[in-house]
């Protein structure tokens, strides 16, 4: 029998129902417990899962010597504590995004993985989002030429979904930081690490909440690419994540709720019947699967690194930069002004 990663699920809300449902399919990973303050929500899903154990106390479950590491799906405001006390229990972790709300938690998370050698990985779900692995796959090879503009949204209208107790509805939780870092990770993935950004926000729509409910950023990225991120909490449409990638010699658009990905193309084809046509006009729709919270993949990447002796894909080094950028934004929102990205962790 292959040999799986055992794992605690800290953490029994709705959203665990995504990081339990993606262990049930790995093929490296095996949920053996989970735990929640509220014990009705630990027992629920226990047996809707067949997870032999359920915890009340999160450190009691840290305690099992039979359990290689944990994930996280928690509120932000609490990621950085429990994933300092799993790693110095000798615990792997896999940290849901945001990392942490400020750069002070994600240094002490960062200094805890290196201190005790436990591999710490943030979960930057968009990695695992079929049309976005096309599209970098795509940028990678050349498809496009040299990107020049990159630009991503993150649009998703958080009206009835305050989260439990209110944990969304909270001025250390922007909307950047804890849903716009979605679109910055994807654009660093494929354009590297902005070197500087500004931004303007306003609070329009959830007026009753303490925070800006839309931010625009504009980036400067390395080979003097220009990059653009819409955060919207309050907008009155479907959830997206629709990113435009253009380059000098085509245009990728593609998000993660749609079954294709379009192409643009200066020129798809050399042959007699195509050479005086205006090629660039042409679209060609790529099907792709949807699958837009893919943790069966994630995890599975994470168990993967575990079992093979390797350094996980997004490193706490990784999540720590994601968050940098969008605190520079929250700042240059606020400021109104041009603000260098600090990566010092």
């Amino acid at each position: 029998m292959k040999k799986k990663i055992r794992l605690g699920v800290i953490g029994a809300g709705s959203f665990s129902n995504s990081h339990l449902t993606g262990i049930k399919y790995a093929e490296t990973a095996e949920a053996v417990a989970v735990c929640d303050v509220i014990e009705e929500k630990a027992k629920v899903q226990a047996e809707k899962y067949g997870i032999p154990s359920y915890y009340t106390d999160y450190k009691e479950l840290l305690k099992r010597d039979d359990i290689d590491a944990v994930t996280l799906p928690l509120p932000d405001q609490v990621h950085a504590k429990i994933t300092v006390d799993a790693l110095r229990a000798g615990k792997h972790v896999l940290c849901e995004k945001p990392m942490a709300l400020n750069k002070e938690d994600c240094k002490i998370m960062v200094q805890a993985a290196r201190e005790t050698g436990k591999q710490l990985m943030i979960g930057q779900i968009g990695r695992y989002t079929p049309g976005f692995i096309m599209a970098q796959k795509m940028v990678e090879d050349g498809e496009i030429g040299d990107l020049f503009f990159v630009e991503s949204e993150y649009a998703h209208d958080y009206a009835k979904i305050a989260g439990t107790g209110g944990w969304r509805v909270t001025p250390e939780r922007h909307p950047v930081i804890g849903g716009g870092c979605h679109a910055v990770d994807l654009l660093r993935m494929i354009a590297g690490n902005p070197i500087e950004v500004f931004a303007y926000a306003n609070n329009k729509v959830l007026t009753s909440w303490p925070i800006d409910d839309c931010t625009i950023a504009i980036m400067k990225f390395p080979n003097n690419v220009i990059g653009k991120v819409l955060t919207s909490v309050g907008c009155k449409r479907k959830y997206t994540m629709r990113t435009v990638l253009y380059g000098s010699k085509g245009t990728i658009i593609v998000d993660n709720t749609t079954p294709a990905l379009t192409l643009y193309k200066e020129e798809f084809s050399q042959m007699d019947d195509f050479k005086d046509r205006h090629q660039q006009g042409i679209e060609l729709k790529l099907p792709i699967a949807i699958n837009n919270h893919n943790f069966e993949a994630e995890v599975n990447d994470f168990c993967t690194s575990l079992l093979e002796g390797k350094s996980v894909t997004t490193d706490g080094v990784e999540g720590a930069s994601t968050v940098a950028v969008c605190l520079a934004i929250v700042e240059a929102g606020a400021k109104e002004e041009k603000v260098i990205v600090d990566y010092d962790f």
